[in-house]
């Protein structure tokens, strides 16, 4: 384009800006003109109200099917990962301890851990993005889970023979465990619980509702303000059918608070009272497995107190200020008293270990492996773990109904919303062009 035509073409872009100033402003100048404004600004705040309302509630039913279909369950496969790989190990050091032919009981423990492990990663890996933090830690888990699967099946064959070399392969097991499987689980894990913190965000669509109730106050006043002119102008009290729009949009308005706010309040509960709880648990009971983990292990290894036994220390008081921060957000019924029981039950599994660890250093190793995987302490063991289960099973219920409540009501506001909308647009053309037409 040349210069001239450049230079011809600016003013006509003007011209068209100003003429439509012109006109807007010759139309503020006559009463007709003022109704057509009136009327023009009613019915695009109404579209646009409308509008807003059908996407916030979409954005909230997407956010909310997203928090309860995908991320809380990536969290709860997550977590079954890391305690599955967390049990596996704990009982393979058990079941070496027996010597010779591992017990049946602990073989068909251990291989149901590492299915479930693999049931768990499969199902996980359908949740997330091929690419990225936890599809990372999702291959190299796959990949470490069969290394160390034969890594243990080399332990047990060798121990079955009464060979020394089953300790090192058990050995070089758990260390994969704890330095790789364990690790890559546990960043699985704070990734899935990254996405159940962004799914609450996402679900409460905030920047969509503050925009809404802009809109809505904005319609509201503007069918006053509406009113007022035409009481003034007019000399009648009322025009019914802008009564009945602004009454039309205060159902509007109620319906969209009532909707957000109820679903606020199941979200915050599902917060507070699901998926806290079940973070929380989740981590006792990796903590709980871990203790008998370092303690099979210790003994496996003939190595006395040494770096495992510190970590027992160091989990035992993690594990008590997890049950006590459990205790203290958990509601007083079901849940609560398991957790409480689970608090009482630790301090006997832990009392009985300090028997173990008394027996080991006294040159009793033999008693001290026949009551480290003996019935009555395992029994404690597996009434602490049972208590942690049900504790966690039961919050992960209250989270499914709490997210069940929180999506009610939405798909029907993406509906009634805009239709209000629309019923408020036919109710104001129909107040205005009544008095417009008393100029023709």
């Amino acid at each position: 384009m040349s210069t001239a035509q450049l230079d011809r073409a600016a003013p006509v872009a003007a011209d068209t800006r100003g003429g439509v100033l012109d006109r807007v402003g010759r139309l503020r100048n006559t009463s007709p003109g003022r109704l057509q404004l009136i009327l023009a600004a009613l019915v695009s705040l109404a579209l646009l109200t409308g509008l807003v309302t059908g996407l916030t509630a979409a954005a909230a039913a997407s956010g909310t099917d997203d928090l309860g279909n995908r991320a809380q369950p990536l969290l709860v496969e997550a977590e079954t990962i890391y305690s599955a790989l967390a049990d596996a190990d704990t009982t393979a050091a058990q079941a070496f301890l027996a010597g010779g032919l591992e017990p049946a009981p602990l073989t068909r423990r251990y291989e149901a851990d590492l299915e479930r492990a693999t049931a768990a990663l499969t199902s996980a890996a359908r949740r997330t993005p091929e690419q990225g933090p936890s599809a990372d830690a999702i291959r190299r888990l796959s990949a470490d889970v069969t290394r160390y699967a034969g890594l243990v099946a080399s332990a047990r064959a060798n121990n079955r023979q009464g060979l020394p070399i089953g300790a090192a392969y058990l050995s070089s097991a758990s260390a994969l465990s704890r330095e790789s499987l364990q690790p890559q689980a546990q960043a699985l894990l704070q990734a899935a619980r990254g996405e159940v913190d962004d799914g609450y965000g996402a679900a409460r669509s905030s920047w969509w509702a503050a925009l809404l109730v802009i809109l809505l106050i904005a319609l509201l006043g503007a069918l006053l303000r509406a009113q007022l002119y035409l009481s003034r102008t007019t000399r009648r009290t009322f025009n019914l059918p802008l009564v009945a729009a602004t009454a039309v949009t205060v159902v509007l308005a109620l319906a969209v608070g009532g909707v957000l706010i109820a679903q606020r309040a199941h979200l915050s509960e599902a917060d507070t009272e699901g998926s806290r709880p079940v973070a929380l648990l989740a981590e006792a009971r990796i903590a709980a497995l871990r203790e008998r983990g370092d303690e099979a292990l210790t003994l496996a290894a003939r190595s006395g107190e040494g770096a495992l036994e510190k970590d027992f220390d160091e989990t035992t008081a993690r594990l008590d200020g997890l049950l006590a921060d459990a205790g203290e957000i958990m509601p007083a019924g079901y849940a609560g008293q398991a957790v409480r029981s689970a608090v009482t039950k630790h301090r006997a599994y832990v009392s009985a270990h300090d028997q173990v660890r008394k027996l080991d250093n006294g040159a009793d190793y033999d008693g001290a492996v026949a009551l480290a995987i003996g019935a009555q302490t395992s029994q404690t063991f597996t009434g602490l773990t049972d208590d942690i289960d049900s504790a966690l099973e039961n919050r992960k219920d209250v989270f499914s109904d709490e997210i069940g409540d929180a999506g009610r009501g939405l798909g029907p506001l993406t509906v009634l919303g805009p239709l209000l909308a629309l019923i408020v647009c036919g109710l104001a053309l129909a107040g205005l062009r009544a008095r417009l037409e008393e100029y023709r």
